[in-house]
């Protein structure tokens, strides 16, 4: 039901959101003049279309989740705060017309603070701080509240960023954003069932079942999302989306103590996100470049790749990689 809901959602308030913006004269997304030059004819599509998404996941999630459930709310909150940090940065985009947003160093600060008190909450609240590792069966490490808060501010913040990196091309960003949310709604749920935990040898969490209701309505935000931003996009998810969707994907990771398996699951991110570290600090020790352009999508458009087919074969990897992390379950 989540699952549907939200994505007639999505279907149907998408136009009327790009429509509106279009209506109000809100200028589109401003391009980065020394990004590839095919580029540029994008200039002025309206982007902040994660406003729909997040809004639709919302609803959702008051209309079908269990609102009393605290992961529910954890999930829901984590996703907000970043689509308000998103909104800002687009914002500031849009008014400037230039492609540089809040400071780095200032987003990252309210982005901690925001992981930060969350997590912190939830240790509060007596959430274990023991992490799994996956593969291997009863292996797991006590970080203690002094670590744990850290690691997981990290891996939310993490995949926020790698999520906003990914999200450079019509429609790359938000197939990786449904495999991966796709299998977490299954961690989500075997980790709620108690005999199903039991069976899997993984940490069971009472109540944890609810977030699977949330991650099937941001699969269904995807896919209705996909349908206006498949290229040639007609809309943006712009960083409130990105950083939103990416935000609850690393708190969901936290929640179901699969933290780990995010890097494989979301390797396409943590690819998109290395090429862009590798590619600053080396430019910075050797001034040369490891890649033509980074992020490292933006190489293969260099190297002569058609857009759709690098969005297309990102998507397959990403398919991959979360069926590899599906095998987590059983491969103990």
């Amino acid at each position: 039901m989540a699952f549907l809901a939200c994505f007639a959602l999505v279907l149907a308030f998408q136009p009327i959101f790009i429509s509106r913006l279009q209506k109000i004269g809100v200028r589109g997304q401003p391009i980065r003049e020394d990004g590839p030059e095919a580029h540029l004819a994008k200039s002025g599509t309206p982007t902040m279309g994660g406003v729909v998404i997040a809004a639709s996941v919302l609803l959702i999630g008051f209309l079908l989740a269990d609102i009393a459930n605290p992961y529910v709310w954890m999930v829901l909150s984590i996703m907000l705060g970043f689509a308000a940090v998103g909104f800002v940065d687009d914002w500031k985009k849009i008014r400037e017309q230039n492609s540089v947003g809040l400071t780095g160093p200032l987003r990252l600060l309210i982005e901690f603070s925001l992981a930060i008190l969350i997590v912190t909450i939830l240790v509060l609240f007596g959430f274990s701080t023991e992490i799994q590792l996956p593969f291997l069966k009863d292996l797991s490490f006590n970080l203690g509240w002094w670590f744990f808060i850290p690691f997981a501010a990290v891996v939310i913040v993490g995949t926020a960023n790698a999520v906003n990196i990914t999200d450079g091309l019509d429609g790359l960003a938000i197939g990786p954003i449904m495999t991966v949310a796709a299998l977490y709604a299954v961690f989500a749920y075997v980790t709620g069932h108690a005999e199903i935990a039991r069976y899997l040898g993984i940490n069971y969490v009472a109540g944890m079942g609810e977030v699977s209701i949330i991650l099937a309505a941001v699969v269904a935000a995807g896919l209705g999302f996909l349908w206006y931003n498949a290229f040639p996009a007609q809309v943006f998810m712009g960083d409130l989306g990105a950083l939103a969707m990416g935000a609850l994907l690393g708190l969901t990771a936290v929640l179901v103590k699969q933290e780990i398996i995010l890097v494989i699951a979301g390797g396409v991110f943590v690819v998109e996100a290395l090429s862009v570290i590798i590619q600053r600090y080396y430019y910075k020790l050797t001034k040369k470049r490891v890649f033509k352009m980074a992020p490292i999508h933006h190489h293969f458009e260099l190297l002569g790749w058609a857009e759709p087919k690098i969005i297309v074969r990102f998507w397959i990897i990403s398919i991959v990689l979360a069926l590899i992390g599906l095998t987590s379950l059983k491969l103990r």
